[in-house]
């Protein structure tokens, strides 16, 4: 089986370029693209190829590795016969089978080879690609009422069916109601395939993805033929095609137990956590974060990245990575205030990946690899962005101090923690430290944090006062009552009777009256 590490040729050049430039890592398209020249778009993963160059490369190597071991068969089959016939003492019959072709495995006079060499048929027969079984007349007539798929779940699936699979199954439905008969045809063939991949948990996730990737293959010929050569309809099709098959698939062919995708995730993460010192300038990244749009497209950016472990299908996880690749290019823009370039954006990807950490990068990158429709990744924006991608995340594995035009001990300072690029390194100053960057975004929020604990420290004297007053109104009631009963008991108050007499009553005292008015005359 053809490894699928990354090409440490394409690596070095990408990275020896990055000390020869100032502006930056500098990678030349030719580093992208295929290294077989077809002109579609490479992948570390598999060895620089692109995906149509590696399936032909992996079925030519698995192809001999057959032929190698059906030679190895025959070998052990002879030495086996002749084994067999020295310890009967039949030297003709030995003679006679040494020259003979191979038996079927089956026949009763290979004794214990007959085994091995039924072992090794079947081992050849579950290699070899069967996708276009399900295209044969035969298997449109197979039973399917045995294995409904809405009340025997395939066990790929959970046991407890998830919200999003039902919609997408019922969406996958409605868009081959358009299609009608060719409709009805692509879902049985789409049933039968997940059917058929439920009963394959012991292969490799390289032979899950050759299986998934002929299936795409072949239904993908039959479509050019219905449509006659249009590739618009054809690609629609076969992206519901993949969104169905892969949501159903996801938790067994996502990061199986079969590979060593979650020991590569841990390591990058732990390796990216290590390279937390590493500074945009040191990357020469063309981005300014003081410019809030492009503190904001940076924000954006980590947030997309991060969302695409999140999604189950290929196309939705790339989908992620074009989106956060387009705010950087947003936020070199800005900066720069003129479009940019291939050489300002690796380098602004890398800076990125580091910030975000991706959750199980490495894992989403192989689910990428090899469930994706070829297509996408052979050509195209998607393409090329998740290859840089592929670039960022093996240019973060073999960071070294040459890389950030640092000296070794300057690095493996940084990388132990005795030192800080912000510090003084040489005398361990920390004193002397200048202030790191503030980031608009940051500032903005501790100005939010600040304003709202001013508000919390207003709301509570503010509540202080009120439950005073509140205390104020419930006793003044009792303290006037307490001071009117103090100044009746001081001074009690009389009431006197009260008598009305009437004006012709004869007890009337007329001495006290006044004495009447006399008129006077004044002379003239």
């Amino acid at each position: 089986m053809v490894e699928s590490n990354i090409s440490d040729e394409r690596l070095s050049s990408i990275m020896s370029q990055r000390t020869e430039r100032r502006g930056g890592i500098h990678v030349d398209q030719s580093d992208l693209l295929c290294k077989k020249g077809c002109g579609y778009y490479g992948n570390a993963a598999w060895q620089g190829l692109c995906s149509k160059c590696w399936r032909e490369e992996y079925q030519r190597v698995r192809h001999q590795q057959i032929q190698d071991d059906w030679a190895l068969a025959a070998k052990l089959q002879r030495e086996e016969e002749a084994a067999y016939a020295s310890s009967h003492g039949a030297q003709t019959q030995s003679h006679s089978q040494s020259t003979a072709p191979l038996p079927h495995p089956g026949h009763a006079s290979l004794g214990p080879f007959s085994k091995f060499e039924e072992k090794k048929t079947n081992e050849k027969t579950r290699k070899v690609t069967t996708v276009k079984k399900f295209f044969s007349p035969s298997s449109r007539t197979a039973p399917k009422k045995e294995t409904p798929e809405g009340k025997t779940p395939s066990p790929s699936i959970s046991h407890r069916a998830s919200f999003d699979t039902d919609q997408v199954s019922k969406d996958f439905a409605d868009f081959l109601k358009n299609l009608q008969k060719p409709g009805r045809e692509i879902q049985k063939q789409c049933r039968a395939f997940i059917v058929n991949m439920s009963g394959k948990k012991d292969l490799g996730a390289d032979e899950l993805s050759e299986c998934v990737q002929d299936f795409y293959q072949n239904l993908s010929d039959r479509l050019i033929g219905h449509f006659k050569g249009s590739s618009e309809s054809v690609e629609q099709v076969m992206d519901q095609v993949e969104k169905y098959i892969m949501t159903r698939l996801y938790k067994s062919v996502f990061c199986p137990e079969t590979t060593d995708d979650e020991k590569k995730d841990l390591a990058t993460q732990n390796r990216i956590r290590a390279l937390h010192w590493v500074t945009i300038e040191m990357l020469c990244v063309s981005m300014d974060e003081e410019i809030p749009e492009v503190s904001e497209n940076v924000v954006k950016a980590i947030t997309d990245v991060i969302e695409m472990d999140s999604k189950r299908v290929p196309r939705d996880k790339l989908g992620c990575i074009t989106r956060c690749s387009k705010q950087i290019f947003s936020a070199i823009r800005t900066t720069k205030n003129e479009p940019a370039s291939a050489d300002d954006f690796l380098p602004a990807l890398i800076y990125i990946v580091l910030k975000a950490n991706p959750p199980r990068l490495q894992s989403n990158i192989q689910y990428i690899t090899r469930f994706c429709n070829p297509s996408r990744l052979m050509s195209g924006e998607d393409g090329y962005y998740f290859t840089n991608l592929c670039c960022a995340a093996a240019f973060i594995e073999k960071l070294d101090a040459q890389s950030l035009n640092l000296s070794p001990e300057e690095f493996e300072r940084y990388m132990s923690g005795q030192a800080s690029p912000r510090c003084n390194t040489s005398e361990g100053d920390w004193s002397r430290a200048e202030p790191p960057p503030t980031n608009p975004v940051l500032a903005q929020l501790n100005h939010n944090l600040e304003a709202l604990s001013g508000l919390s420290s207003r709301q509570k004297t503010l509540m202080e006062a009120a439950q005073s007053l509140q205390a104020d109104l419930l006793s003044w009631p009792a303290g006037v009552q307490r001071e009117v009963d103090a100044v009746l008991e001081k001074y009690p108050l009389e009431v006197l009777p009260r008598t009305v007499s009437a004006i012709d009553d004869n007890d009337v005292d007329n001495d006290n009256l006044p004495p009447p008015l006399t008129p006077q005359v004044f002379a003239g």
